[in-house]
């Protein structure tokens, strides 16, 4: 794994995976490396006994525990599964796990933009073969949807609702009928999906009406709306477990400071539900306040404190790296942030310590 940036699902947790399939008695879809108990496990941890004792499966995804029991089952039921949800609540990492536990493979992905195209989404050419040898299957090119059916394995779809409408309702014929044609091919382009193959799709309720899906494409899908993480415990709990994945596969050898990672959590949280602990309404910013975008604040003080702090925290460091997270959209965020320190001084500074030095660190909000 430290030849990686950032290792696939199944790399990441071959060990795991592997204690499952060893362990697994449970009922599974054909083609399926696991059965729906042990992808549940999986994503939400437990413990499995094998012959040497116990092994604990590690929790991966932290939200609705009957939502990602709902989203198996209907990827069990070949139905394909929508994610939707604010940016940052994890709808991605959730389309991975699902399928690296289901298929063994998480990479067999489409990455929706505005510059996608059909041929992207389902098969292309090698266009010096094609001129050589004419059309034939070695001069075809497999996108992530073809290697899906062939397999008998998940295409994963993400941002479906940045890619254009009429990109998007090529999808319909595939998933209605399972099958896929290739004219070019004659008699032998007729590609049957093989038991296993679905669709699992993710889409940011920001971007609604940049591509809105068709009512003919809705109709193929369920939809599972990803919430945003509520609890401030959870939600610290995430950015120190993310923080330290991070951190070792940056070679960081610091340990993460939970204390920052609480204050952190805490004004993640108040912004986000436009109140204070103490019941003091505060403006929201415009700007999503997602768990990731916490995480992504965190790490870049923790790197900070890495290469230029001598491995000591700078409160400084952390509000100006607030402040690119929360203002990069709109300017206006900047006064409804500095608005927020000012309200939550008033009770946090009683609390001295690390409350004070960051609220102290406020006049950086320029």
């Amino acid at each position: 794994m430290d030849n990686f940036i950032k290792p696939p699902v199944e790399v990441r947790y071959a060990d795991e995976l592997a204690v499952l399939a060893a362990s697994d008695t449970g009922r599974r879809p054909e083609n399926w490396k696991l059965s729906p108990q042990a992808v549940r496990t999986f994503i939400l941890g437990g413990n499995v006994n094998t012959p040497s004792g116990k092994t604990v499966i590690s929790r991966k995804f932290y939200g609705n525990d009957s939502l990602v029991e709902r989203a198996i089952i209907t990827l069990a039921g070949s139905r394909g599964l929508m994610l939707v949800g604010e940016p940052g609540t994890a709808k991605t990492m959730l389309s991975e796990l699902l399928s690296a536990a289901c298929c063994g493979i998480s990479t067999n992905t489409v990455q929706g933009t505005a510059g996608t195209t059909e041929d992207m989404i389902k098969y292309s050419w090698n266009y010096a073969l094609l001129l050589s040898k004419g059309p034939c299957r070695e001069a075809l090119v497999p996108s992530p949807l073809l290697i899906g059916m062939e397999h008998g394995i998940f295409a994963r779809f993400e941002e479906i609702t940045r890619t254009p409408a009429e990109i998007q309702d090529s999808l319909i014929s595939v998933m209605s009928d399972q099958i896929l044609n290739i004219p070019e091919l004659g008699d032998d382009g007729l590609v049957l999906a093989r038991p296993g193959f679905n669709i699992i799709g993710t889409a940011n309720t920001s971007d609604k009406g940049v591509n809105e899906m068709s009512g003919a494409l809705k109709r193929r899908f369920n939809f599972e709306t990803v919430e945003p993480v509520r609890d401030v415990k959870l939600e610290k709990e995430i950015i120190i477990r993310e923080a330290e994945d991070m951190a070792k596969a940056g070679h960081i050898d610091m340990p993460v400071d939970t204390d920052v990672a609480e204050l952190l959590a805490v004004t993640y949280h108040e912004l986000r539900e436009g109140k204070t602990a103490s019941g003091t309404v505060v403006e929201r910013p415009s700007a999503v306040m997602s768990t990731a975008e916490a995480v992504s604040v965190y790490f870049q003080t923790l790197s900070h404190a890495w290469y230029y702090g001598d491995s000591r925290f700078d409160l400084g460091v952390l509000t100006e790296s607030l402040v690119g997270a929360v203002c990069k959209e709109n300017k206006d965020d900047l006064a409804k942030l500095r608005d927020y320190f000012r309200t939550v001084s008033k009770d946090k500074t009683k609390e001295g310590g690390l409350w004070k030095a960051y609220l102290s660190s406020s006049k950086l909000l320029k």
